[in-house]
């Protein structure tokens, strides 16, 4: 026999799991960050350019489209990899074009937007903390702590855009170079969270910061012509491609959701 203890506990965990609007940190959602943040950078140039859209018009359809998307999520209160994920891949495309716009549009430099949406996105971690007295990904279980981490993950991503072109293009340094300087900094992160003990939620937020122009200067560095210091994949080859992965580890997250939504029932 279980003991009443366990089965309470069991219980409290996977109730927890079930109310939390975000998923568990695992090593599929790193994966599917690091392809989504990729998508970002290079479907957003595929609508603009390849399609004729133009950096206005794809950002009216995508923010139409994230709108719509949000709104559904808000509605869930839970945790659905489908919409998810999909609100995850339209924010990437929204934040890219966000600093495209600026940057593009407007005339306003790399440095000056990197160091503008880093101030904007601790303004949201300190108003984040300050109504909620945490930023960690399991307590995002209400409205108000969702829009919170909506809003930071906008804006890294726009932050992310603007950090990884301003060194892979601003300062020189070429695309892989870049691409290697991102992931060589997430790899440190991660050996000061395992080895020397880092905060978790720290360090959640630094990786998840910093995937932002990893994924950036990756799906530059396959799209972009070898003139340009690419590998020449085009930029309609790598979003599907990416998107081809996003998609079917979607739907492997959704099938472990719904087994373990039965298993729970059946408990």
């Amino acid at each position: 026999m279980i003991p009443t203890a366990t089965v309470s506990t069991n219980t409290r965990s996977s109730l927890s799991t079930f109310l939390n609007r975000v998923p568990q940190i695992t090593l599929v959602f790193w994966i599917i960050k690091v392809l989504s943040t990729t998508v970002g950078e290079t479907f957003a140039d595929f609508l603009a350019t390849n399609l004729n859209l133009g950096l206005t018009g794809t950002s009216i359809i995508m923010g139409i489209l994230l709108i719509l998307a949000l709104v559904n999520q808000f509605r869930l209160k839970r945790y659905v990899p489908a919409n998810y994920w999909t609100v995850v891949v339209l924010m990437s495309i929204v934040g890219t074009l966000v600093t495209d716009n600026l940057v593009d549009n407007m005339g306003i430099s790399l440095v000056t937007t990197t160091i503008v949406f880093s101030i904007i996105l601790a303004i949201v971690f300190a108003l984040w903390y300050a109504s909620e007295k945490t930023l960690a990904m399991k307590s995002i279980d209400t409205s108000r702590r969702e829009l919170y981490y909506w809003a930071a993950i906008l804006f890294t991503f726009a932050l992310g855009t603007a950090a990884g072109d301003l060194m892979a293009e601003g300062l020189g340094l070429g695309y892989l170079t870049a691409l290697l300087l991102f992931a060589g900094i997430i790899a440190a992160i991660a050996i000061a969270y395992y080895v020397f003990k880092l905060n978790s939620v720290l360090a959640f937020w630094l990786a998840f910061i910093l995937t932002r122009p990893l994924g950036a200067s990756m799906g530059d560095f396959l799209s972009q012509t070898s003139e340009d210091g690419g590998l020449g994949l085009g930029t309609v080859a790598t979003s599907f491609i990416f998107l081809a992965a996003i998609v079917g580890l979607v739907i492997y997250l959704s099938s472990k959701q719904k087994q373990a939504t039965l298993a729970a029932r059946a408990a």
